[in-house]
Order: structure tokens, then sequence, then C-alpha cells
């Protein structure tokens, strides 16, 4: 069963169908896939564009509006098909439920009513045998300080899930300003994470997986833009939509967080089924990993979802014991990654991930089983997800948790 629903949109009115619009395109689940001002064109659109839901506006011809969705429903009974209107009269709401409406939605629209309509919809799929498999896992790799190793760990996490032929992976570098997850790719990109958001509205699931460059390990990789002044194109809503198209086709996001913990962050923090928080075992870094546990605290779900893995484990000098650093952070560490520092020079200066280059290492056998035990954790997206809803009288200390 596919994450995420493309859905069609008809409403002769501009200024609902923008107000509808901008529901839609705030819920994750959803894919606009589009939109149209009137109901002659609908049924063609709908042909064409096979969505799973359709959704006609019947307020400004309740008659027209009614026998569209007879029309649809006899025509694509595949599409399902939800109603919305101002009005609240009963005769009405029946005549468009035998007509083959399947949900009635009262303006103004509201995104709980919709997320909650789509859960019967997951719930009924589910029920009748409709459901393809779990659902897309998202994981967001961020560092607690510079040169700790995420965009390593990152990459070569991605590389070792992608070695079962049974996942399909894609590394996304969030890194905008400085990410380098190419180059551990030893990949010439063609296209980046600028050039996927500024053109949304055309992109469709097909154009999207065009739009990324594959590894020989497997990898899709979405890289960060070229050029500085391309990131000021990218902002959180077109990226929430890209993520939201890439759970319905890959089995596994990887995301390489920035160290800014960015509006762009947030949004793979919010979707992420784990956070991994890369540390080594010196004191400005377990420092930093107590004061983002305390931030993330602040808000529901996120810090539930977060794992501390040690990085460089067994360094032989500067490094607090592992017993006193469980102690500073006032937890258990969720995972440790054995120090070889000289084989991660060299599989990052030749652009060769670990499962690749050196499969039988210790290092790399640490990432594919960290990797294998992930997986083993998996739950279900309402008990993973984090809404970053703010806990009440609690002040955010970073950028991104700021309202």
């Amino acid at each position: 069963m596919s994450n995420v629903f493309r859905v069609v949109l008809v409403d002769p009115d501009d200024s609902t169908r923008e107000e509808i619009k901008s529901v839609l395109l705030s819920i994750e689940s959803i894919w606009l896939e589009a939109d149209c001002s009137r109901y002659e064109f609908f049924t063609d659109i709908v042909k064409q564009t096979t969505p799973e839901i359709g959704m006609i506006n019947i307020d400004s011809d309740p008659e027209k509006g009614v026998e569209l969705i007879q029309k649809v429903n006899e025509e694509y009974p595949q599409a399902i098909l939800m109603v919305v209107s101002s009005s609240a009269d009963g005769q009405l709401i029946l005549s468009a439920m035998r007509s083959g409406a399947q949900e009635f939605f009262n303006l103004p629209l509201s995104s709980s009513e919709v997320n909650a309509a789509l859960s019967r919809i997951r719930s009924k799929q589910s029920g009748s045998g409709d459901a393809s498999g779990e659902n897309s896992r998202v994981i967001a790799v961020g560092g607690v300080s510079g040169g700790v190793g995420s965009t390593s760990i990152a990459v070569n996490l991605a590389a070792a899930l992608a070695s079962n032929p049974n996942r399909s992976i894609v590394l996304i570098d969030l890194d905008v300003s400085l990410g380098d997850a190419d180059i551990f790719l030893d990949s010439i990109p063609e296209y980046t994470l600028a050039d996927v958001t500024q053109n949304i509205d055309r992109l469709d699931l097909a154009l999207l997986k065009k739009s990324l460059t594959k590894h020989e390990s497997g990898v899709y990789l979405l890289p960060r833009p070229v050029q500085l002044q391309d990131n000021e194109g990218i902002n959180p809503e077109d990226l929430s939509r890209v993520i939201g198209l890439l759970k319905s086709s890959f089995t596994h996001l990887v995301f390489d967080l920035s160290k800014s913990y960015s509006r762009l962050d947030e949004v793979a923090l919010r979707a992420a089924t784990d956070v991994l928080l890369i540390t080594q075992l010196d004191l400005p870094c377990l420092r930093n990993v107590v004061r983002l546990l305390m931030s993330f605290e602040e808000y529901v779900g996120l810090k539930e979802k977060t794992k501390i893995v040690v990085n460089r484990a067994g360094l032989d000098s500067g490094q607090i014991s592992m017993n006193k650093a469980q102690e500073t952070i006032g937890g258990e560490f969720y995972w440790q990654i054995p120090n070889d520092y000289g084989l991660m020079v060299d599989v990052r200066n030749n652009g060769v991930p670990l499962v690749i280059q050196a499969p039988k290492a210790s290092i790399t056998r640490s990432i594919v089983e960290m990797g294998e035990k992930l997986n083993g954790d998996l739950q279900s997206d309402e008990n993973n997800e984090a809404t970053l809803e703010k806990k009440p009288q609690k002040k955010g200390i970073f950028g991104f948790l700021k309202k």
C-alpha cells in the first residue's frame, strides 16, 4: 500500500480552490496531482492521471456536482471520491453519497478531518488484503558537532541497506551549503535538491526518479545544490512534498542533516521514523548531545525516536570512558561504531562505500548490523513520527524549533 495518495481536485471557485489546495499541500501523505476549475474537464483529468482520490467541491452547482460524482464513479470506479461543500443540507449529503462519494467534508476544510479520512481508507485497504508491504523507513542522521562522521555514517548506512535487493534506498543531502554526500559516492549528479523542489508542480513519480542519481551500490542520491545562491529557492513546504513522493517509491529514505538544524532539517525530523545523533566520546560532543536531547524533549515524540550512536569507539586518546559518557548524557548509547579512521579516509577519497571496498571490515559489519537492528525496531508511523508540536510553556533553543 502506498504511503502517499495522489489527489486531483475540481473547484470552479478560485478562492475556495486555493484554500483547499493549501490544506492538501500541508498534508505529507497527499500528492496534489492536478487541479481544475471546470466540472466538464474533471473526468478526462481523472482518466489521464489515474489518481487514488478525486476531490470535488460541489458548491458552484450542486446538481452538476452530484452528476459529476456519479459519472466519475461509473467511468473510473477505482478512484475514491471526496466531496467538499459549505452546505450541511442532509439531502445534498445523501445524494452525494448515493452517487458514489465516500467522504463528505464541510468547508472550511481542515487537515485533521482529511487525515482521519485517509486513516479510514488505509484501514479498509489493509483489511481487504491490499497492503503491499511495510511503510517506508525514514532515517535522519545528524551530527552533534562538525567532524564527527555523520555524513560517513549516513552514506555508508544507505549503501549497507541497499545491499539487500528487496530494498530501495534514496539518500538526501540536506546540508545545502557544504554537503558532500556526492563526493562520498564519487558522483556528478545532473540534478540537485534545488532542481527538484523548484519544479515540484511538474513532478510525478517517474520524473522524480529520473532526477535522482543511481550509484553502483544501489543507492539513489538527491544531492545539495551546486551553487550557494540556489539554496534560497528550497523551502520546507516543497521539501515535504518531495518526501511524500519519495516515500511512495522507496522503502528507505536516509537524510544527511546539516549542522545548523534548519527549517529543512525540521521537515526531515518530522518525517523520520528514526533520528540518529552521531557523537564521539569527548566532552564538547557529549555536552551537545545533552543540549540537543533537552531541546528535543520539548517537542512531542522527537526525543523518543532519537538514538545516540557513538562513532570512532575505541579511539586510543582523548576519549571519555563509555560508562562516564553514558552517565554524562543520562542514558545508554544505541550503537557503537568502531574506529577505523584510515579505512574511512580511503573510502571517502575513493568515493566507494564500505560495503563495496571493505565488506569484511569490522566497521562495515557494524554499520550493516546497525541497519538491520533499525529495521527490526520498526514500529508504525503513528508511534514513530513526531509532530514537533510544542509542549506548553517551553522555549525552543535552536532556530528550527522556534515558532
